[in-house]
């Protein structure tokens, strides 16, 4: 596919069927944890936001999967779940290499809500 993808469906389809395989868990795993969430598409990624502001992107690339934007609050607040793995400003990568941890995934997207839910009220 030579075209850059405009939506979650044609994104998945320029990933391989491993890379598919994870993201789908992923998908599933942030459903699960924020299920008031709508999916949507934004920067190229597949996203999902709630209550109109953006929730989580997330993304596969060479070596590893990222999940953003997950701010210096919530890796603080899960600092023990999160040493490890690789972080930057509003990231956070999990290697290719190794098997995904949906657990900690859900806990990232249920403090980004929380978040969210915060500074709505």
């Amino acid at each position: 596919m030579g075209e850059k993808p405009e939506n979650v469906d044609e994104y998945f389809a320029t990933l391989t069927s491993a890379q598919r395989a994870v993201l789908a868990e992923v998908r599933a795993a942030i459903r699960g944890a924020a299920p008031g969430a709508e999916e949507g598409f934004s920067y190229r990624m597949p996203a999902f936001t709630l209550h109109g502001k953006p929730l989580v992107w997330y993304a596969a690339w060479k070596r590893h999967y990222s999940l953003y934007p997950i701010g210096a609050a919530v890796l603080h607040s899960l600092a023990e779940d999160v040493a490890g793995y690789e972080t930057s400003k509003g990231t956070i990568r999990f290697p290719a290499s190794k098997p995904l941890p949906l657990d900690l995934v859900r806990k990232l997207v249920q403090a980004r809500a929380a978040e969210l839910d915060e500074n709505a009220g």
